[in-house]
């Protein structure tokens, strides 16, 4: 569904994914979907093994969306409230849409509603 909401939107709003610490790790929770993708990280101890992990999950979950990834000091998951996953919508610097923490509570279809309405505003 995150490839779609990229794939409606990516001609009209800059959309971009944050890579941040692995919430699901071979060395703590590992998902039976994870596994089935063929998705193995142990949690990140450097830099590269976070690059590395956000280049496979790209690739495992066949997405095209540009990724940003966290650095070590996971700033952006912090000031974001990120983990495990979370959807924001910025526009002109402020924040529009503080989603609710995923997966369970995403509501994508909430953030689609408010992006449109933020593009025909614009």
């Amino acid at each position: 569904e995150l490839q779609q909401f990229y794939d409606q939107f990516r001609a009209s709003a800059q959309i971009y994914i944050v890579y941040i610490s692995e919430a699901h790790t071979t060395d703590g929770w590992q998902t039976e979907s994870n596994e089935e993708a063929g998705i193995r990280i142990r949690q990140h101890e450097t830099l590269e093994d976070r690059l590395a992990a956000a280049r496979l999950c790209s690739e495992k979950l066949d997405l095209s969306i540009p990724t940003i990834v966290d650095g070590m000091d996971n700033a952006a998951a912090e000031v974001f409230a990120a983990w495990p996953e979370r959807i924001y919508i910025l526009h002109r610097g402020v924040v529009h849409y503080k989603g609710r923490p995923g997966p369970y509570d995403f509501d994508p279809d909430e953030a689609r509603e408010l992006l449109r309405k933020l593009l025909v505003s614009s």
